[in-house]
């Protein structure tokens, strides 16, 4: 794992040692590496989100029920046995 120094106001420091406490988080280090996760984790929901729009905007608006469903189990099935 790699180091990273970052220097913080004190009002900052105060803040994060503050919350660190509060989260029951063994040290600094933990409370940035979850506040990264969560960034992470919010960016790719982002990103997914953004893809499922593109593709409802995307082509012509079909109807989806159950007959659609087993087309799409029966076409799939028959490309799984024809690689095999």
């Amino acid at each position: 794992m790699g180091n990273i120094n970052v220097s913080l106001p004190e009002s900052m420091k105060a803040f994060v040692e503050e919350q660190v406490t509060q989260g029951g988080y063994g040290s600094v280090s933990e409370y940035l590496q979850e506040l990264i996760s969560q960034d992470q984790k919010r960016k790719t929901q982002v990103h997914i989100e953004e893809l499922l729009i593109a593709g409802l905007e995307s082509g012509e608006a079909i109807e989806v029920n159950d007959e659609w469903w087993e087309q799409k189990r029966t076409h799939l099935m028959n490309q799984i046995y024809e690689e095999k």
